[in-house]
């Protein structure tokens, strides 16, 4: 008998749009809630089907989207991610039957709507949503950053640690010809090659070890990106000692990441370029010095770049970018070496790419004789020197002043003058957002889910992220991951992160965006309620014990909020107040984060002596 999908109290949470903490409390409160399955004491499993409709029931769930279920049903039937991916994948490309009969016409009903390259794609992010793949996985951003600065498009690409191929997808997508792929896990290379057979692209997929068993001896290609395997003990250092790839120098045992440099290149055709995750300490371990100095005199190395920390797993400490060349025409005498460790990993991308490109910007063009000391350390922010910010500290120095000085002058213009009465009123007659919304003076709308193919995309159209309200920064997600249901964001929309420090409200201008995953989205009746007044009545602190809980990054359920029950007049004084407030505190947000800067500046200009401290008079 086929088993039933069953969902875990996290799967409870997410499909509801609330914390796990409210599917405990659900348990306890509500006889009729559903009775475990399956799983443990600690951890106890749910039929899908069952909470369904218990959810709907409770009004808590509007639908679950077909690609959910199909997912949460594969998993339970096959007992592993990368299992319930596979067989799904092979029957949507044809050479081998769903074994779960039950799935079939499920499966087959969707493929016949969407075609089955869209529905294989939906099936994969939901898999690479899984925690444990987040884990492993190399991230977008990243992914596409390595592809580009590659240089892939209309050209070969070998992955020697491939996993599912997530790099060899990106270069995909960039305009790569044929994409070739190594790695020792085979549930990993299965799932490679049939995302390679399913999109008809040209390449090849091995299973084994890259080091030990190459599975392309004496191919070479043009271009090489790799998320290597760091610090392994046990990489084939012994039965490796006399191979021929080791042209700069028999990696010591220490030195497993200066063996996959070694492997990169001896896989590189002349002119073509390698692009490797690194940890940092391969840059400076004096175990790898005498093969980072040949790397160096025979130019190899083209350029280092220091990531910042978070950039990719793990997140603790920040990576490097190594960008390698198998040079066709004389050695380069100079090594980039780019510090990009206090840029955003999301935004700097395109300014990464320009230092590449141009060796101007975050670039510091480095004569390869002068790395070549005793520690041949080429960390990047070690070799920058004093005077790198150029010629016109000063210039950047006085706008960065001027700018600031002009910043604080705002803020006592924007500030409102508060008015604080001889006797107080005391507090004012209050409802609950709940009241509010049951009402219907109130729309509450979200959380969104996963993207989905329920909806077309919108074209041009960013991501509200929960990152973006907290930090009062324009929208930032991107839109081709687009969220399910689509909802598209209008002026007057308030906004709240449902997962925070604090209780946070944004109201929505004129920026065009979709709501992003954990927001609430309040949506007021203008003949009923100012936005400006509802926001700032969320942030009060009674509201924000009111709507979260005990720890020290809350989960806000806005339903619990209360606002004063005042007229539609008085509310807008009120937002208006709140609105000149909000001004404030752009304006001191914008002003500290220009006065760090202002700091570093000037201490840049200082000590390339651009600046001079003047003499204070007393």
């Amino acid at each position: 008998m086929q088993q039933r999908a069953r969902v875990t109290a996290a799967d409870i949470a997410r499909l509801a749009g609330v914390g796990r903490a409210a599917v405990s409390n659900w348990r306890k409160r509500y006889d009729s809630f559903p009775t475990p399955v399956g799983g443990t004491a600690a951890s106890p499993q749910f039929d899908l089907d069952e909470i369904e409709k218990w959810l709907a029931e409770q009004g808590k769930l509007t639908a679950v989207a077909a690609e959910d279920r199909l997912w949460r049903s594969l998993l339970a039937a096959a007992g592993d991610p990368s299992e319930a991916l596979a067989v799904a994948g092979d029957h949507l490309r044809g050479v081998r039957t769903l074994p779960f009969e039950n799935l079939r016409p499920d499966l087959d009903s969707l493929a016949a709507h969407h075609g089955h390259r869209t529905v294989f794609a939906q099936l994969w992010q939901r898999f690479a949503d899984l925690p444990g793949q987040r884990a492993v996985t190399t991230p977008d951003t990243l992914a596409r950053l390595m592809v580009v600065l590659a240089g892939v498009r209309d050209r070969t690409v070998l992955d020697p640690a491939c996993g599912t191929g997530r790099l060899l997808r990106a270069a995909a997508d960039r305009g790569a010809s044929d994409v070739y792929g190594q790695d020792n896990d085979p549930a990993a290379t299965r799932l490679a090659e049939l995302w390679l057979t399913i999109h008809d692209l040209p390449g090849d997929i091995h299973t084994g070890d890259s080091l030990r068993h190459d599975g392309f001896p004496g191919r070479t290609f043009d271009t090489v990106v790799a998320n290597l395997p760091f610090g392994l003990t046990n990489w084939g250092h012994e039965e490796l000692g006399y191979d021929r790839r080791w042209e700069f120098g028999v990696p010591p045992r220490t030195e497993p990441e200066l063996a996959w440099v070694q492997h990169a290149l001896a896989h590189l055709a002349p002119g073509g370029r390698a692009v490797l995750l690194m940890p940092p300490s391969a840059a400076n371990r004096r175990a790898g010095r005498r093969i980072r100095a040949e790397l160096l005199r025979r130019g190899a190395i083209q350029a280092i770049i220091a990531l910042p920390a978070g950039a990719a797993a793990p997140h603790a400490i920040g990576l490097h970018l190594w960008i390698l060349r198998r040079e066709a025409g004389p050695s380069a005498p100079e090594v980039l070496l780019i510090d990009a460790t206090t840029i955003d990993a999301d935004d700097g991308v395109a300014e990464i790419v320009k230092a590449v490109e141009t060796g101007t910007g975050l670039a510091h063009a480095v004569p390869v004789i002068d790395l070549l000391d005793e520690e041949v350390d080429i960390t990047p922010g070690r070799r920058e020197p004093a005077n790198a910010s150029g010629l016109d500290s000063a210039i950047v120095v006085r706008e960065s002043q001027e700018r600031l000085m002009g910043l604080v002058g705002s803020i006592q213009d924007l500030m409102p003058n508060l008015d604080v009465p001889v006797e107080p009123t005391g507090p004012l007659p209050a409802v609950t957002m709940g009241d509010l919304i049951r009402s219907g003076r109130l729309q509450l709308l979200g959380p969104v889910r996963a993207a989905s193919t329920d909806t077309d995309p919108i074209p041009d159209c960013p991501v509200l992220t929960s990152d973006d309200v907290l930090q009062g920064r324009p929208a930032s997600g991107r839109a081709d991951l687009r969220p399910t249901p689509a909802i598209p964001l209008r002026p007057g929309d308030v906004v709240v992160p449902m997962l925070a420090p604090h209780l946070t409200a944004r109201v929505i201008g004129d920026e065009i965006a979709l709501l992003g995953r954990g927001l609430h989205l309040l949506r007021c009746d203008p003949e009923e309620l100012d936005p400006w007044f509802l926001a700032g009545q969320l942030r009060t602190s009674a509201n924000e014990r009111q709507a979260g809980g005990s720890s020290a990054t809350l989960r806000f359920d806005v339903r619990r909020a209360q606002v004063p029950r005042i007229p539609l007049e008085e509310q807008a004084r009120h937002g208006g107040l709140f609105r000149r407030l909000q001004g404030v505190d752009d304006a001191i947000r914008a002003a500290a984060a220009l006065s760090g800067a202002l700091t570093r500046q000037a201490a840049d200009g200082l000590a390339a002596g651009m600046i001079r401290a003047e003499t204070e008079k007393l």
